[in-house]
């Protein structure tokens, strides 16, 4: 098999487990999807993290077709020490994505709806990063990146990690702290955003005064 091959399986693995069986699992648990869509109104910064989303998830999946097609090549020749290193952070990626959305339960969305009240998790990988599923995916696209590093694989890595910035800080995050008050405010002061002890939010009670001015006060 092609190296656009192997990427094409890989990427179809990951969606078709952490987004396809998973929201199968979750329907048949909750008789809901956890599907909310895009956040906020059309031109907005939450609006536009989850057009983004969805753009990196798209270019993502074009980047080995394009190869495969000779539309697009690599900017150099991965080494195999390089592929060994790729395939172990998309395998991390996957099973770590899975992990995370697992220990979330009932809880598990994409997207927020403002007028949910789901319980936070602060067990599993969540003990040590406030939004894990999102740090695996990031994982996952960068061992693409790096396994077939053409343009279109860069462009959804960059459009991921934007779109993620964009979803957690202006559209879950004070969600959160809205929901779940002194809580959230202690949770976050103490755990990282992405990665252990990185992004802590200072003391919580400055955390808990920033629920006073979330997008739906303003």
């Amino acid at each position: 098999m092609t190296r656009s091959g192997v990427a094409l399986v890989l990427l179809i693995s990951f969606l078709g487990l952490n987004f396809g069986l998973r929201t199968l699992l979750h329907w048949r648990r909750t008789g809901h999807t956890g599907f909310r869509g895009i956040t906020g109104s059309v031109g907005s910064l939450e609006w536009l993290g989850g057009v983004l989303f969805v753009l990196g998830i798209v270019l993502a999946l074009a980047a080995p077709i394009a190869e495969r097609l000779g539309k697009t090549d690599s900017l150099f020749t991965p080494k195999p020490w390089s592929d060994l290193a790729s395939l172990a952070l998309v395998v991390t990626g996957v099973a770590g994505t899975w992990w995370a959305q697992s220990a979330m339960g009932a809880s598990w969305r994409i997207g927020v709806k403002a007028d949910e009240h789901t319980e936070l998790i602060e067990s599993g990988p969540f003990r040590w990063v406030r939004n894990p599923i999102f740090s695996f995916m990031l994982l996952t696209a960068i061992g693409i990146a790096l396994f077939l590093p053409n343009v279109l694989s860069l462009a959804a890595l960059f459009g991921l990690l934007l779109a993620v910035e964009l979803q957690v800080r202006m559209a879950e995050e004070p969600y959160l702290r809205r929901v779940h008050g002194p809580r959230y405010a202690a949770y976050s002061s103490r755990v990282g955003r992405f990665f252990p002890w990185v992004g802590r939010e200072g003391r919580p009670e400055q955390t808990l005064s920033r629920s006073l001015d979330t997008p739906e006060d303003r």
